[in-house]
C-alpha cells in the first residue's frame, strides 16, 4: 500500500501544476472576455458570445485532442503539459467570465452611483469600487469550478501527463489491482479538493467581512 501511495504521489506535482496553471489562465482571460460580453458594441458582445457558446459548449477532451494532435502535430511544437493547460486554460476563461459578468449585474447600483458622484475616474471605478466587489461575489462560483478543474485535470493523463490519473492507470496495468489503485486515486482526489473547499470559504467570509457591500 506504500508503494501505491508513493506512485500516487507523484502525480501530485502535475495535477496542482495542471490545475493551477489552467485556473490563473482562465482567471486571467475572463476578464477581457466579460468585458466584450458587457460592452456596448453589438459586435464585440456577438463575437465574445459566440467564443464562450464555442468553449463551453465542445467537451474537453476534444479541445485537448484538437489543440495537441491538430495544432501541435503539424504547427506549433507543444509539449503534453503546455496542451492540457492550454485546453483547460481557455475552457475555464469562458467559464469564469460568465461568473464575473453574474458578479458584477450583483454589484448595487448605489455603488455606480456613488463612484460617479464622487468623480472617480474609470481606472478608479474599477479598480477601488468594482473589482473589490466582484472578486468577493465572485469567489464562490470560482472556488467551485476550481475544485471541478483539479478533477477535470485527470483528462490530461489522456495526453500523456504524469498527473494523478495517469500514474493510477499505469500502476493498474502493471498490478492488475485496479480497485484498489483507483480507490487510493478516489482518495488522494478527495485530499486535494477538501481543503481547497476549506480556505474558498474562509476566503470568502473574510472579504465578507472586510468589504463593504
Amino acid at each position: 500500500m506504500t508503494d501505491l501511495l508513493l506512485t500516487l504521489l507523484h502525480g501530485v506535482p502535475w495535477t496542482l501544476a495542471v490545475t493551477l496553471c489552467a485556473f490563473a489562465m482562465g482567471a486571467v482571460l475572463g476578464f477581457p472576455l466579460c468585458a466584450l460580453r458587457l460592452s456596448g458594441f453589438a459586435p464585440c458582445r456577438a463575437l465574445a458570445a459566440l467564443l464562450v457558446l464555442t468553449l463551453r459548449s465542445i467537451p474537453p477532451i476534444v479541445w485537448l485532442f484538437f489543440i495537441f494532435f491538430g495544432i501541435g502535430g503539424g504547427y506549433i511544437d507543444l509539449s503534453p503539459f503546455a496542451a492540457a493547460v492550454l485546453g483547460l486554460g481557455l475552457i475555464t476563461g469562458a467559464h469564469l467570465s460568465e461568473v464575473y459578468r453574474g458578479a458584477f449585474a450583483a454589484i448595487p447600483a448605489g455603488q455606480h452611483e456613488a463612484a460617479n458622484a464622487l468623480a472617480l475616474t474609470a481606472p478608479q471605478r474599477f479598480f477601488d469600487v468594482v473589482l473589490p466587489q466582484l472578486v468577493r461575489i465572485a469567489i464562490p462560483a470560482s472556488a467551485t469550478y476550481a475544485i471541478g478543474l483539479l478533477k477535470d485535470s485527470a483528462i490530461a493523463s489522456t495526453l500523456g501527463v504524469g498527473e494523478i490519473s495517469f500514474q493510477a492507470y499505469q500502476e493498474s496495468q502493471r498490478s492488475f489491482q485496479g480497485l484498489e489503485v483507483y480507490s487510493a486515486a478516489a482518495l488522494l482526489y478527495l485530499a486535494l479538493s477538501a481543503p481547497a473547499a476549506l480556505f474558498s470559504r474562509w476566503l470568502s467570509a473574510t472579504l465578507k467581512r472586510r468589504i463593504a457591500p
